[in-house]
C-alpha cells in the first residue's frame, strides 16, 4: 500500500504473486501435454474370409505309372500327364484360397524320378504354399500324425 500526500491511504493491487501463479501453472500443463499417451494407427491383420476348418493337412500323393505319375491330394485322384498337372494346378489353389496356413506334405512312389517331384514342388509354390514337407518311408511306415 502507498501513502498518498492529502488524500489518505490508497490501495493497489499487487500482481506479482499472481504472475508467479500463472507461470507455475503454465509450466505444469507444459510438462502434462507431452505425458499424456498417444495411440499409434496399426491395421490389425485380418483373418480370410472364407476360413475353413485347417484340422487337415494337405498330403500330395505322387504316385509310379507306367506312363510317368498320377497325383492324389487328400485322397482324391487327379490322374497323370499334363491334365493330371492342371486339375493338381487348380485343386491346390481351390485348397490354399482359405487356408491361413499354407503346408503341404509330399509322398512319392521309390523310383520316382526327381523331376516329378520337382514339377509338384513348382506347382505347390505356384498355388500359393508356404511350406513344403517331403514324407520319407519311414515316416510314412509310422504312420505319423500328418494323417
Amino acid at each position: 500500500m502507498t501513502v498518498a500526500e492529502g488524500r489518505g491511504v490508497r490501495a493497489d493491487p499487487n500482481v506479482t504473486p499472481l504472475i508467479d501463479v500463472l507461470l507455475v501453472l503454465l509450466i505444469i500443463f507444459m510438462v502434462i501435454v507431452p505425458v499424456t499417451p498417444k495411440g499409434l494407427a496399426v491395421l490389425v491383420p485380418q483373418p480370410p474370409q472364407h476360413a475353413a476348418a485347417t484340422d487337415n493337412p494337405i498330403v500330395l500323393e505322387v504316385l509310379r505309372t507306367p506312363s510317368g505319375a498320377a497325383y492324389r491330394i487328400n485322397g482324391t485322384t487327379m490322374g497323370g500327364g499334363i491334365a493330371g498337372q492342371a486339375r493338381l494346378a487348380a485343386e491346390l489353389d481351390r485348397i490354399c484360397s482359405t487356408r491361413a496356413d499354407k503346408v503341404l506334405f509330399v509322398q512319392g512312389d521309390p523310383g520316382l524320378s526327381f523331376a516329378s517331384i520337382a514339377a509338384v514342388l513348382d506347382l505347390s509354390h505356384a498355388a500359393g504354399v508356404d511350406h513344403v514337407a517331403i514324407v520319407t518311408r519311414a515316416m510314412a511306415a509310422r504312420q505319423v500324425a500328418f494323417r
